[in-house]
């Protein structure tokens, strides 16, 4: 009996089939997975990631709310074209701390894991109030209503209590004063001294939208300015021996 003529009785016989197909999938998931039982960690340490601060954190609740994620990328991938448009690829570290992650699958907006600095505040304010304005080709729908809208930061120590559990690095220091450090991210003039010293000098501290109040636009333009600035590449060299 030829090889055909028994992959022909496989094919004919379903129970035959599933078994066989079941053994395959099961041998490809142990091959995939039995590995990283033997790791102690499946992510390289990069220097200057560190978690969320609270208006980030809020700025990212936002996001992903209006489902910002559904046009917009944040996974460079390590491409020539990727690379010379967007900037370097992506890190597993610099998603580390994402619950979800937003890497997305769909560019109808450009990617944003490196938007953070490129462009100004006012820059920001104006693209999501109408962001025809900026790009007229654009089809992204305005977003002036998140200015509107104050918040006060009431449950931001509950939201990061959350992610603490999902394994976010948050101490309970800065839980403790997650409030306040949502207060001051804002407030240029205001006591910033630990904010910095619980979340390093990397964090902006200005009011993003210009106008009294912590705006939700305040929070997700916080989040933006934020996006791929943590890691200086200048310096940065893979570590080869993972």
């Amino acid at each position: 009996m030829g090889i055909l003529d028994k992959h022909g009785i496989l094919e004919k016989n379903i129970t035959l089939l599933a078994i066989f197909a079941f053994l395959v999938v099961t041998i490809g998931g142990l091959v995939q997975i039995v590995p990283l039982f033997y790791l102690e960690n499946t992510i390289e340490d990069v220097e200057g990631m560190r978690p969320y601060t609270p208006l980030e954190l809020a700025g990212r609740d936002i996001y992903i709310r209006e489902g910002c994620y559904v046009c917009h990328s944040q996974m460079i991938r390590p491409m020539r074209d990727e690379v010379e448009r967007y900037g370097h690829y992506s890190l597993a570290a610099e998603s580390q701390y994402d619950h979800p992650f937003q890497w997305g699958s769909k560019r109808t907006g450009p990617d944003l894991a490196r938007v953070g600095g490129r462009y100004s505040d006012e820059w920001h304010v104006d693209h999501l109030r109408n962001p025809q304005s900026v790009v007229p080709e654009s089809v992204m729908p305005k977003y002036g209503f998140l200015e509107a809208k104050l918040i006060d930061g009431e449950h931001i120590q509950d939201l990061m209590s959350t992610h603490k559990f999902l394994g976010v690095p948050y101490t309970d220091e800065m839980i403790e004063a997650g409030h306040e450090d949502f207060l001051v991210q804002t407030d240029p003039f205001g006591d910033v001294d630990g904010l910095f010293e619980r979340y390093g000098d990397a964090v902006n501290v200005r009011n993003f939208d210009g106008q009294p109040g912590i705006s939700e636009l305040d929070a997700l333009i916080a989040y933006l300015q934020m996006l791929g600035t943590l890691v200086d590449f200048s310096t940065f060299e893979p570590d080869a021996s993972r």
